[in-house]
């Protein structure tokens, strides 16, 4: 009887300690999603983060009452494909946004200006691609003004809306403090593992892995580091706009508010 009386008290420890660090403002999340499968919508629901995301108007699903698709990009580093994407984008007339970091655009002016001048959008994607939950705000104020200023510099495009959480770990409080900066946080409703560049399984794996997750309002997540992407994109387009799909900037689903301050 002892026993189970220390056992029940232990245990009621442990549930106070996790309930108290749920709810703390720097409690880290990983961003995961249930992947949509044969015409049911993905779902942030199952992974206990849901109330954060949303309490910051972060998106990662668009109208899914509406046939429409947000391409984007997540640019770390140019592993060579970065120009065929965008010769893609630019023959099938599709808008994205790529996602750069600090060492993108100290390594790829020219892309950079590239992606501005075919009517892209550049995102934000941190300096130095930190844990962000690990920041101090002043120290994430720093990480977001540096790719800003930089891209400012080379393309002339002074705003920056959409900034995406390095490797999508985020807690209550970053996603304040970017929303603070005037940053809308762009996370994703469709994805697979592309980003290792050492697993490239061909064009058409990457084809499936995007199209059996097609739903109304996906946010579009790829690297474009991977051979796959760069090959699939074509034909990727091309089957979305078969089955119905149009093809959307984030501008058009996020209406700029120009009381929203801007680093």
């Amino acid at each position: 009887m002892k026993r189970l009386t220390i056992l029940s008290a232990v245990l009621l420890l442990v549930t106070i300690v996790l309930g108290h660090a749920a709810a703390h403002p720097d409690t880290a999340y990983h961003f995961g999603f249930k992947k949509s499968r044969d015409g049911k919508l993905p779902s942030i629901d199952q992974e206990g983060f849901k109330s954060v995301v949303e309490k910051h108007g972060a998106i990662f699903l668009g109208d899914t009452t509406k046939k429409e698709l947000y391409l984007t990009f997540d640019n770390g580093y140019e592993n060579g494909y970065t120009a065929q994407i965008l010769d893609t984008l630019k023959a099938k007339k599709v808008p994205a946004i790529f996602f750069v970091t600090g060492h993108y655009v100290k390594d790829q002016p020219d892309l950079i200006k590239r992606m501005a001048a075919e009517g892209h959008l550049i995102g934000n994607h941190s300096w130095s691609h930190p844990d962000m939950t690990k920041l101090s705000n002043e120290r994430i104020r720093e990480e977001l003004e540096k790719v800003q200023t930089e891209v400012a510099r080379i393309t002339g495009q002074k705003e920056m809306r959409f900034l995406r959480p390095p490797r999508g770990i985020f807690s209550d409080r970053s996603l304040a403090a970017c929303k603070q900066l005037g940053y809308t946080s762009i996370f994703w409703s469709i994805a697979y593992k592309d980003w290792d560049t050492k697993v490239q399984r061909g064009w058409r794996y990457a084809y499936d892995s995007v199209i059996s997750q097609l739903h109304p309002g996906a946010v579009i997540l790829l690297h474009a580091v991977s051979r796959d992407n760069a090959e699939a994109l074509g034909a990727i387009i091309d089957e979305a706009r078969k089955r119905g799909y149009e093809f959307k900037s984030l501008d058009q689903l996020v209406p700029h508010n120009p009381s929203t301050p801007v680093p």
